[in-house]
């Protein structure tokens, strides 16, 4: 034995990460003392200090059970008004605003009132224990849903309340409280399970020596089986070989009215064989009605219950698909049912159990058959007559007699047959093959009437002519047959090439969708193609609120909301045709990544009826790219937004650290001219005051652009100040800037270069304009009075370009890849000397804050340096024309 698989059996074994327990008190049938057994085990519990409470315990008037609940703390029950009845139900939202260590919940199989979160208990000890509460329950076994036919067939009672096997296969410890019959039937008639009327009248139905001890077997049986899977656990735990799982079950079922008791059956011989098994359905394209529909839909959702899988496949030929079928999924066992439909086949030998005999080499066949009373119902259920088709039929027949009569005259006879052949073609091509027979026998009547010897009669001469009907009408029915089955493939190409088309579609949509609101709008374009629904896809606001993304907008009821809210918290289907919140018009479905529920698809039938399963299952399909594309849209969106922290932060740092260098000197400039005032006063020329003003003047609005562009980055590196962008035209920025730096730029002989049509930028108009500044600014600094200063503004499809050309010292080609280090230094370039101390790393933050960046090349006539500022352009907006 592997180290994986002891090990998997080890992990198995371990409590469930995240998951309470739950323990399972298992009876045959009511009154053999579950309730009494749970209580006793509470009681226990409690007196160890374990903190309990009793969600809801039925005692049904028995005093002993009575007696062992008064002494436990209970959860008050719900109160329920459901068509002016008052109704009782377990307290679900109460016992988890005040979760306890374990709760008691009775009769795991009972169907809650309506109005109820769940339709079924059992749902809600699954929420209670996905709430890692601890659960004690009651069950009897007549209530498994795989054991349901048996049940009705030992005890004549057709059980309605149900719970999927799987709830029970999942418990982590099963007791069984066994009582023999005849002390069960004493207790009935000393009324310990019901009072005395109701008593005898159980004991007339129900409760016979006969039932007792079947149903007794069925829960020993039960037991037995979970005792045989703890064994072979425990064996694989010791690294020692148990009884391997061999291959898989396949059983395959049709809409006939026996699905469900084929399904079944599978289950329970699955569950002793220890086999997994899957439901396969082969979809031939013929005809079917809603009847037969919805028998194979229940049949499906039961597998899906029993935990079964649930496999649709589109075909010809039923019996070679289902052995290719198992072939690929390595199945030894397929179960099918004895089909009484046709019984031509069988006389022929071509019957689907004949079939998988004689083609199954290798393959264990199963045929299950049918109680014969209940054959006549499987046998009623008819194709719908299509009146339409019958009429083409026989305006068809019509068509070609009328022709055939026209073109006698220059046909011989064997030829005009052929004109009735191409009838039947054309018929079982449009329609079926039921009117394609009807007018095949019609052309056949025609033919011998008009065109066979003597005319006018039915009466047939020659044996030739007898010979040469009876093959123009087998071969109108085999041509008929063959155009039909061609028909019926091609319908349900159609179909699976609809669905393949769905989902290709969707795909490209989403691969093309750049972010989340993209990735909404194509989902909802595809699904308004669906014209039987009405999709809508919900995401929740940061305060809690449901807000509709895409899709139809329409406000949900109280219900809707509350079905919603659960199936975003537990990451589950709810609402219609499911077992949470039914009562609704909606289907919600959540669209989870590896964090958790991204979205919630909601579907609402517009003939509020449940989805059928393939729809479901399309939708589900549907929905895992979709979830995977909300997926890579979020992770986008926190990258760029990394990215952009990033370089804002980069930015502020820059800023901060720049404060000791960029406001000393202005400050310094400031402080001497007002020393200089103060000290000597009216000693000073005029001239020379005026100067000392100017020049403080200059040094403040200097420091207050400093101080400006400091606080703006400050709050943007906090996430404070957003990027308002804004179209605005780049010649507006340069004027603006130029207009600014005017004291600054008057020694220098300034040129600007800027086109007449340039398209808009959508920036931070502040920002750039502020970046380009701080490089005039720079650059002013290290050129010569009298020095030419050009400015140039250029565009192409991509992106516009600012650049800045001096006649300073310049930067060396070395040191070009260094000057946008914060606080590079150098003995020659825009860093050395006085430099400012905001630098190229603050001009390049800010412009690579908006996608750009910043480039540095040689300056005018080659001397100095040209500092080019690089932005993305967008597509223009439309203008309105006036």
């Amino acid at each position: 034995m592997s180290d994986a698989v002891r090990a998997d059996a080890l992990l198995a074994d371990m409590p469930k990460a995240g998951r309470g327990q739950l323990k399972v008190f298992l009876g045959a049938a009511p009154g053999v003392g579950k309730t009494f057994a749970m209580l006793q085990a509470a009681q226990a519990q409690l007196r160890q200090g374990v903190d309990l409470r009793a969600g809801v315990v039925e005692t049904h008037g028995r005093a002993e059970t009575e007696a062992l609940l008064a002494g436990l703390p209970q959860q008050p029950l719900r109160q329920l008004e459901y068509r002016g009845v008052q109704m009782t139900e377990m307290d679900l939202d109460g016992i988890l605003a005040k979760p306890p260590k374990l709760v008691l919940v009775d009769e795991l199989a009972h169907t809650n009132a309506p109005g109820s979160r769940h339709a079924k208990r059992w749902q809600d000890v699954e929420e209670l224990l996905d709430a890692r509460i601890d659960v004690y329950t009651t069950v009897n076994v007549q209530h498994l849903e795989a054991l349901n036919d048996q049940v009705r067939d030992i005890t004549g009672v057709q059980v309605r309340e149900t719970l999927p096997d799987w709830v029970l296969q999942e418990a982590d410890e099963i007791l069984l409280i066994d009582l023999p019959p005849r002390e069960l039937l004493e207790r009935l008639r000393d009324g310990k399970v019901y009072v005395p009327e109701q008593a005898r009248a159980a004991i007339d139905a129900f409760f016979s020596q006969t039932n007792l001890t079947a149903l007794r077997e069925l829960a020993m049986q039960t037991a037995a089986a979970r005792v045989d899977a703890d064994l072979n656990r425990r064996y694989r735990q010791l690294g020692q070989e148990a009884p391997a799982v061999r291959g898989r079950l396949l059983v395959g079922v049709d809409g006939d009215a026996q699905a469900e008791r084929l399904v079944r059956h599978a289950s329970r011989v699955a569950e002793r064989r220890h086999l997994p098994w899957s439901l396969v359905h082969v979809d031939t394209g013929g005809p079917r009605d809603d009847q037969a529909r919805a028998r194979l839909q229940a049949a499906q959702q039961l597998a899906e219950r029993l935990g079964g899988e649930v496999v649709t496949l589109r075909a010809e030929e039923v019996a070679r698909t289902l052995i290719e079928h198992a072939g690929e999924r390595r199945a030894s066992v397929l179960l099918v049912g004895r089909s009484r439909q046709r019984l031509r086949r069988r006389w022929l030998g071509r019957g689907l159990a004949e079939r998988l005999l004689r083609f199954g080499e290798g393959l264990e066949i199963s045929v299950l058959d049918t109680d014969p009373d209940r054959t006549p119902a499987a046998r009623g259920v008819r194709q719908p007559l299509v009146l339409q088709d019958y009429l083409l039929a026989a305006l068809a027949a019509l068509g070609a007699t009328a022709l055939a009569w026209g073109v006698s005259r220059v046909l011989e006879l064997p030829n005009i047959s052929l004109v009735f052949l191409a009838a039947v073609l054309l018929v079982a091509v449009r329609s079926s093959l039921g009117p394609a027979l009807v007018c095949a026998v019609l052309s056949f009547l025609a033919y011998d009437f008009l065109f066979i010897p003597p005319i006018f009669s039915l009466i047939i001469q020659r044996q030739e002519d007898v010979l040469t009907l009876l093959f123009f009408l087998l071969m109108a029915g085999l041509t008929g047959n063959l155009a039909a089955r061609q028909h019926r493939q091609l319908e349900a190409l159609r179909q699976s090439q609809a669905e393949t088309t769905a989902l290709l579609e969707l795909s490209r949509k989403l691969t093309a969708a750049t972010d989340r609101q993209a990735v909404l709008a194509a989902a909802a374009q595809q699904f308004a193609l669906w014209g039987d629904v009405e999709v809508c896809l919900l995401a929740r606001s940061a305060d809690g609120l449901w807000k509709v993304e895409a899709g139809v907008q329409r406000l949900l009821a109280e219900q809707e909301r509350a079905a919603a809210d659960w199936s975003w918290q537990h990451d589950q289907p709810a609402g219609l045709g499911t077992g949470t919140l039914p009562g609704g018009r909606w289907w919600w479905w959540p669209l989870s990544g590896e964090e958790g529920s991204l979205a919630l698809l909601g579907v609402s039938p517009r003939d509020e009826r449940p989805l059928p399963a393939e729809r479901r299952r399309l939708l589900a399909a549907l929905a895992q790219p979709l979830a995977q594309a909300l997926a890579r849209a979020q992770l986008a969106e926190d990258l760029e937004a990394a990215r952009l922290h990033g370089e804002t932060e980069q930015l502020r740092s820059a800023l901060l650290a720049s404060v000791s260098h960029d406001l000393r000197t202005p400050l310094t400039a400031m402080r001497g001219s007002i020393d200089s005032l103060l000290a000597l006063g009216e000693a000073i020329p005029l001239a020379d005051r005026r100067e000392l003003l100017e020049g403080t003047r200059d040094e403040a609005e200097r420091l207050d652009r400093y101080i400006q562009n400091l606080l703006d980055m400050t709050r943007l590196g906090h996430g404070e100040l957003k990027l308002a962008r804004d179209w605005v035209a780049p010649v507006d920025i340069v004027a603006s800037a130029l207009q600014r730096l005017r004291p600054v730029l008057a020694p220098l002989q300034v040129q600007t270069r800027v086109p007449d049509e340039l398209p808009l930028l959508y920036v931070h108009a502040a920002l750039i304009e502020q970046a380009l500044i701080n490089v005039l600014e720079n650059a002013a600094r290290f050129s010569p009075p009298q020095a030419t200063l050009r400015v140039t503004v250029e565009a192409d499809a991509a992106e516009l370009r600012f650049a800045v050309s001096d006649q300073g010292p310049g930067i060396p080609e070395a040191e070009r890849t260094k000057i946008f280090d914060m606080f590079y230094t150098a003995a020659r370039g825009d860093r050395g000397g006085q430099g400012t101390g905001l630098g190229l790393a603050i001009c390049q933050g800010m412009v690579g804050a908006h996608g750009g960046r910043v480039t540095v090349g040689d300056g005018l006539d080659g001397k100095g340096t040209t500092l080019t500022l690089h932005l993305p352009l967008h597509p223009q907006p439309q203008l309105e024309e006036e």
